[in-house]
């Protein structure tokens, strides 16, 4: 008896090229079949495993999207209290110099007032000093024209009671006038005789 081993040796013998050229392309094509069944199985995970991958990489990029807004939002807040704080730090610098401008402006009003109460002062203290010399001449003045001509027939009493209003004043008369009266009794026409006031 002939084992089924040999018959299919001697079927493959008996074949021509032609027929065995088909056998071959024949389990070239179902080993085809299987690999692209396989193939199609590793393309459909490799898609599923693209597709998660992709999901994961927009999430990523949103992420980052939104986290970069983030940041823009804080650095133009930033940017905005620098610009506010650099505003004011300008407008606190203008109002110094304004303050300054103003103490130098009240220090020169101050100068200038301080000469004008000088200048003030100095003509009240010139006025009063000419004032005094004024009364002083008025009083040498009046010293000098308080001087009485004695006339024939005058006697100190007399002069007195002319001249000061009161004859009992005799005697002032004469203590002014001690340097050419010696004797009050004696007095002589053309004598000058200063009158006290």
């Amino acid at each position: 008896m002939i084992a089924k081993g040999d018959c299919f040796v001697a079927a493959l013998l008996a074949m021509t090229s032609d027929e065995k050229g088909g056998i071959a392309m024949a389990k070239k094509k179902q080993k085809k079949e299987k690999k692209s069944i396989l193939d199609k199985a590793v393309d459909a995970v490799t898609t599923r495993d693209e597709k998660e991958a992709a999901k994961e990489a927009q999430k990523a990029a949103e992420a980052a999207r939104h986290q970069a807004t983030l940041e823009a939002a804080k650095r133009q807040a930033a940017e905005t209290k620098a610009r506010a704080a650099e505003a004011k730090a300008k407008e606190a610098e203008a109002k110094i110099k304004e303050a300054e401008t103003k103490a130098r402006e009240a220090e020169a009003k101050a100068r200038e007032a301080k000469a004008e109460a000088r200048r003030i002062e100095m003509e009240k203290s010139i006025a009063e000093a000419r004032e005094a010399a004024k009364r002083k001449e008025e009083e040498r003045a009046a010293v000098e024209a308080r001087v009485y001509v004695v006339q024939s027939g005058d006697s100190l009493s007399k002069i007195a009671k002319e001249v000061l209003g009161d004859a009992k004043r005799w005697p002032e008369i004469f203590e002014a006038n001690k340097d050419q009266v010696e004797d009050p009794n004696l007095i002589y026409p053309g004598q000058e005789l200063r009158i006290p006031s």
